[in-house]
């Protein structure tokens, strides 16, 4: 019998949850409620800068390292977390966060090496780790009455002599919590004593309700020095399919990146990175708005899952809403997912998915708030079938 062609440890990763319940949606007319992109644009003036960087010729390869007016202007917004990068050397610009995770992870960690992950995790950190040829080592967030929190005890007790880095997410996708302080500086501290690499995902920043801080990890002491800190334009001004984000962080971790994702996509997203760094300058308010509107649309749906009868779990940030089905007689989140489509019309996506512990986690549901008004109120009308 002939080898299968995809190399074994890539074998887990060849389609996506949201690939498959985005064409059951499609297929069916359901409201899609799964993937994690907004239905509405982001700043007017961040759309007439691409056009206009377009029109004046802005379409070939931009530097490697990024367009410099947008490495400054990162450098700059990080700033507001305590925390400065020189924009020549500690800024590099990427193909969304999703290329700056798999640059990192390709440049920092051996064969053979360990890499701490929280479950849930996004679904893109496991096949980093499996394409940088490195073991993922994976710790699961515990049930504080409706937050999901940090285990820190877990996560001590999981790094080894081979553990080399920890990639963390906060805000956290799928879950919406936001680490608090005390949960950040346990991870400093842990990072710190066992001489760990931090690389941090923090691609919903600007996304945190109810007055709660975003603390980036590169701001705590002793941390700078340690963390890669990754976040993009995608998910702060509603431009998801621009994939542009960046990297920052000490000046040799940065130009180890670099080094590895000059072989992936070299560069990208020309005219939109002056646009990117327009909005960083100049539309944040625009952000804050955009923020507060979301916090509404997370109350909304997380009013109609009650409603219909789901048990619904905080969400201190993100796009997302978590809802437990055992309340309405379901125990496996994954079945129902893929029969909500057709049943009701209505997609999800099952937590278990992004864990090494399905069977611990089968029990939720994520659903995005990230859409207009009426799309929720139309999602929330047909979940109340299911009761």
């Amino acid at each position: 019998m002939r080898t299968p062609a995809l190399v074994s440890r890539l074998r887990p990763f060849t389609s996506t949850i949201f690939a498959e319940m985005t064409a059951l949606a499609t297929r069916t007319g359901a409201v899609n409620l799964g993937q994690g992109f907004p239905d509405t644009d982001g700043p007017a003036s961040m759309l007439a800068a691409a056009q206009r960087a377009i029109a004046e010729g802005v379409n070939q390869y931009p530097p490697g390292p990024g367009r410099p007016e947008l490495r400054q202007a990162i450098a700059e917004h990080r700033t507001r977390y305590g925390t400065e990068y020189d924009p020549d050397s500690q800024v590099l610009v990427t193909v969304g966060a999703t290329e700056a995770i798999a640059a990192a992870l390709l440049a920092l960690v051996e064969p053979g090496d360990e890499v701490l992950l929280v479950e849930p995790y996004y679904d893109s950190y496991a096949a980093s780790v499996a394409m940088a040829g490195a073991t993922r080592r994976v710790v699961s967030l515990v049930e504080d009455g409706d937050r999901l929190a940090l285990d820190v005890e877990a996560l001590r007790a999981a790094v080894t002599p081979r553990t080399k880095a920890l990639l963390l997410n906060s805000p956290h996708n799928p879950t919406g919590t936001v680490f608090n302080r005390q949960e950040m500086e346990a991870v400093a501290r842990l990072c710190q004593e066992h001489d760990l690499i931090a690389i941090t995902d923090e691609v919903y920043e600007h996304l945190v309700f109810d007055g709660k801080e975003h603390i980036s990890l590169a701001s705590l002491p002793g941390m700078a020095e340690r963390t890669l800190a990754i976040s993009s334009s995608g998910k702060t001004f509603n431009a998801t399919g621009w994939k542009v984000g960046w990297v920052c962080g000490p000046a040799e971790l940065v130009a180890a990146v670099r080094a590895a994702k000059q072989f992936l996509t070299f560069v990208g997203s020309a005219p939109f990175q002056p646009a990117v760094a327009h909005a960083l300058r100049t539309e944040l308010a625009w952000v804050d708005q955009l923020r507060d509107d979301l916090q509404r649309k997370r109350d909304r749906l997380a009013e109609g899952l009650s409603d219909a009868g789901f048990g619904v779990r905080a969400t201190e940030g993100t796009y997302f809403v978590c809802a437990d089905v055992r309340p309405l007689g379901f125990t496996d989140g994954a079945e129902l997912c893929r029969q909500l489509p057709e049943r009701i019309g209505v997609a999800g996506v099952p937590v278990q998915v992004f864990t090494d512990s399905p069977q611990e986690w089968s029990h939720l549901v994520r659903f995005a708030f990230c859409k207009r008004d009426e799309v929720i109120d139309e999602a929330i009308a047909r979940l109340r079938k299911l009761g």
